[in-house]
């Protein structure tokens, strides 16, 4: 289904707007009470973002960043403020919701356990305070609206968080941070997400080499950590993602070994496989549901799913950029670079392409969920809210200079 094509759902017309409301508002009937806990309050009732208002709430203000590579980024809360520096890029507003909730206190008992078990496993090892104040457990707490139970929220951050440290550990900050190391610490990465069945002989070999690798044993601590919330299935879901995501991995490690700049499409489709979608596929374990195996694998629905996931990844490209290297591959350098336009521009140009995947995600989520179960109607919202928390975190974080 493209995302101009029309879909009649009985009972509601062909208008996108109407299915937003339908299902982007909330699913109905019984059983359902616990999934409009989730409610995402940024659609108006013509079905189009609000305008910001002092709450914050409906499409993102705007948003002046330093030029990339200007900002003292060395430490998270060390950058000045967004909008200091006169030669500001300005990243125009963003058609996105706002976080559905904000439960500080929830969001920091999250935070301190997850930098507890970080300690305890041996990530980010001497650099804590800069963990802790990059605030991941606050994340979860703004993605998962319908969660407020800090074990399944601490669950969803471990995991997060084994995520975060592959690029933290072996991409670009690591003792050894060398692309060409990459793809042999990604295939043991893999081996322990989808634990590996060596002939006796060579098992301890392996052993050694993970617990070796302050990586490789938060990649097994947090998928034993999920296990306790999720079903196999939801568990083999992230297994899946995680692959697909060192595949984007390895892609960005040719890119840095041989300096080659890509061109924009192949950029995209890197960010088609290296988003956030292992940290989105847990909505529904974290909610305390499950979306059943036949919706979730349907190829539209993944499709709107992965239109999600890829828009959340360049607001990250636009909201980082004032705390990266001036030469890091990111989609507004690439169209200045491919297009010869200003930063400015691409910076437009990118927010353009972040709203059109935002509104075609909105459109085809509301036509499969108002037609699927309501699980699916909740797992859409539930994708839609992760959105808004993941926004707003962006927009917060001392990771990305605030």
């Amino acid at each position: 289904m493209d995302s101009s094509s029309e879909t009649a759902i009985p009972g509601l017309g062909t208008d996108p707007s109407d299915l937003a409301r339908h299902v982007l508002g909330g699913p109905t009937g019984l059983g359902t009470s616990a999934a409009r806990i989730a409610r995402s309050p940024t659609l108006s009732e013509t079905g189009a973002a609000t305008s910001p208002t002092a709450s914050g709430r409906g499409a993102a203000d705007s948003t002046t960043v330093s030029e990339p590579g200007t900002a003292d980024n060395a430490e998270p809360g060390g950058a000045a403020e967004r909008g200091d520096p006169p030669s500001g890029i300005t990243v125009p507003p963003l058609y996105c919701p706002d976080a559905v909730r904000n439960d500080p206190a929830l969001g920091e008992e999250v935070n301190e356990r997850l930098v507890g078990w970080a300690e305890e496993i041996g990530i980010y090892e001497g650099r804590l305070d800069r963990l802790r104040s990059c605030q991941f457990g606050h994340l979860m707490m703004l993605g998962h609206p319908d969660c407020d139970d800090p074990e399944r929220l601490l669950a969803a951050a471990r995991c997060a968080l084994s995520e975060w440290a592959v690029d933290d550990h072996w991409v670009d900050e690591g003792e050894h941070a060398d692309p060409e190391l990459l793809g042999p610490r990604l295939a043991l990465a893999h081996a322990v997400v989808d634990p590996v069945r060596l002939p006796a002989r060579y098992t301890p070999r392996f052993e050694e080499v993970v617990q070796r690798e302050p990586v490789l044993r938060a990649f097994r601590s947090s998928l034993a950590y999920l296990s306790q919330i999720a079903t196999t299935t939801q568990v083999a879901r992230l297994r899946h993602e995680l692959a697909v995501m060192f595949v984007g991995y390895g892609q960005e490690a040719e890119w840095r070994a041989s300096a080659r700049t890509p061109a924009v499409w192949e950029y995209l489709l890197h960010r088609y496989e290296n988003a956030f979608f292992p940290c989105m596929v847990l909505t529904d374990p974290v909610g305390g549901y499950e979306l059943p195996a036949h919706e979730f694998a349907e190829v539209a629905v993944r499709r709107a799913y992965l239109y999600a996931g890829t828009a959340s990844v360049l607001l990250n490209d636009l909201y980082s950029m004032g705390v990266e290297d001036p030469t890091d591959t990111n989609l507004p350098n690439l169209i200045v670079a491919e297009e010869g336009c200003s930063l400015q521009e691409a910076v437009d140009r990118t927010a353009e392409i972040h709203d059109e995947l935002m509104h075609t995600y909105e459109t085809e989520a509301a036509a499969l969920g108002a037609a699927g179960s309501p699980q699916l109607q909740r797992f859409f919202t539930g994708v839609w809210n992760w959105m808004g928390g993941c926004k707003e975190w962006h927009a917060t974080s001392p990771r990305y200079g605030h």
